[in-house]
C-alpha cells in the first residue's frame, strides 16, 4: 500500500536533480618537479626493431597476378620486376627458347632473398585473356580463382584449432595489361576491370610502350584514365581507402600522373656506356627498361615493391577479404557449410 507515495517521492527527487549543471571532472594537477628530462630513456623506440626482427624471421608473402592478351609481355615483365625467372619454372624452359603460351591459370612460387629479407613470391599467370572468338564472361575463371583463395583462407580461419600462421594465397595485386593501341580501351578491358576491381587490387599497365611515340603515350594515358573514370572503375590505390592527408597527396599524384604505367619489359642485358642494362635492342638504339626517359618501368617497380607492397596486402586483407568474408558468413548463417564428412564427425562428438 505504501509503494505509491515512495515512488512519487523518488520521482520528485529525480526531477529536482535533472536541471542541476553537471560538474566538470577535476583535472589532476601535474606532479610538481617531474619533467621529461628527469624520466630519461625508456626504450619505446626499440618496439620498431622488435617488430622488424619478428617479421624478418617469419618472412613475407606476396602474390601477384598478371592478366591481359597473349603476347603483351606479361611473363617477361614479371621476370623484369623481380630480376629473376619467376614467371615460369626455370627448369621448364631455357632462356633461349620461346616462352610457352599460358593456357591455364598457373601459380608459381619462389623464395626471393635480399639483404637478409625473405619473400615468398607467387606469380599467378593467367591464360591470354580475351584471345578467344567468343569472350563472353571470360573473366569468370579469374574471378573464381581469386574468390577460391579467399575461401581457402576463411576455412582455415574458422577452424576451432587454427594454425598460428595461415598460409596466404590471396591475390594481393593484379597487373592488368592494356594493349598499346593508342585508341580507346576495348569493351572487354572495361568489363573485366569493372568486375574485378570489386574483388582485387587492379593496377592498369600499358604494355610494350616502346611501340608508341612520347606524344601518343601521353595522350593514350590520359584517355585510359578518362575512360576508367567515366565507367566508374576504381583501380588501386582507391580514393576511399586513403587514410590520411599524406597518403591522399601521394596517391593523388600517382592516380593523376603515373597511372596507367606505360612500361617495357625485358630480361636481356646489353652493354651501354660500359654498364650492363636490361633493355630491348632496336636498329636505332637500345631501349633501357630502367631508364625513366625511356619508359615508366622503374616507377611501377617502386610503386609495387618499394612504397605500396605492404599497403596492397593490407587493402586485400581489410577490404577485399573482409567484404568476401562478411558476404559469405551472412549467406551461410555464420559458418561455411559443412561437408558430409564433417557432419558425421560432428554428430559422433555429440
Amino acid at each position: 500500500p505504501h509503494a505509491g507515495p515512495v515512488e512519487s517521492k523518488n520521482e520528485a527527487a529525480m526531477s529536482e536533480l535533472v536541471p542541476e549543471p553537471r560538474q566538470k571532472p577535476v583535472v589532476p594537477m601535474k606532479p610538481m618537479g617531474i619533467n621529461a628530462s628527469l624520466l630519461g630513456y625508456i626504450g619505446i623506440d626499440t618496439i620498431i626493431e622488435q617488430m622488424r626482427k619478428k617479421t624478418m624471421k617469419t618472412g613475407f608473402d606476396f602474390n601477384i597476378m598478371v592478366v591481359g592478351q597473349s603476347g603483351l609481355g606479361k611473363s617477361t615483365l614479371v621476370n623484369t620486376l623481380f630480376k629473376s625467372q619467376v614467371s615460369r619454372k626455370s627448369s621448364g624452359w631455357n632462356r633461349e627458347e620461346k616462352i610457352p603460351k599460358t593456357v591455364e591459370i598457373k601459380a608459381i612460387g619462389h623464395v626471393i632473398e635480399e639483404g637478409g629479407v625473405k619473400m615468398k613470391l607467387t606469380v599467378i599467370d593467367t591464360p591470354g585473356f580475351g584471345d578467344q572468338i567468343n569472350n563472353e564472361n571470360c573473366w569468370e575463371p579469374i574471378e573464381k580463382y581469386i574468390n577460391e583463395q579467399y575461401e581457402k583462407f576463411l576455412k582455415e580461419e574458422v577452424n576451432i584449432a587454427r594454425k598460428k600462421r595461415i598460409p596466404d594465397t590471396r591475390v594481393h595485386c593484379c597487373l592488368y595489361f592494356i594493349s598499346p593501341t593508342g585508341h580507346s580501351l576495348r569493351p572487354l578491358d572495361l568489363e573485366f576491370m569493372k568486375h574485378l576491381s570489386k574483388v582485387v587490387n587492379i593496377i592498369p599497365v600499358i604494355a610494350k610502350a616502346d611501340t608508341m611515340t612520347l606524344e601518343e603515350k601521353t595522350e593514350f594515358k590520359q584517355r585510359v584514365r578518362k575512360e576508367l573514370e567515366v565507367n566508374g572503375i576504381e583501380f588501386y590505390p582507391q580514393k576511399e581507402f586513403d587514410e590520411d592527408l599524406e597518403d591522399k597527396t601521394e596517391n593523388d599524384k600517382i592516380r593523376q600522373e603515373s597511372m596507367p604505367f606505360a612500361v617495357v619489359g625485358s630480361d636481356k642485358e646489353y652493354q651501354v656506356n660500359g654498364k650492363r642494362v636490361l633493355g630491348r635492342k632496336t636498329p636505332w638504339g637500345i631501349i633501357e627498361v630502367e631508364n625513366l626517359n625511356h619508359c615508366e618501368f622503374a616507377l611501377l617497380r617502386d610503386f609495387v615493391i618499394r612504397t605500396h607492397l605492404q599497403d596492397l596486402k593490407e587493402v586485400t586483407h581489410n577490404i577485399h577479404y573482409e567484404t568476401y568474408r562478411a558476404k559469405r558468413l551472412n549467406g551461410s548463417g555464420g559458418l561455411p557449410p559443412m561437408t558430409v564428412e564433417t557432419e558425421e564427425k560432428h554428430e559422433s562428438n555429440l
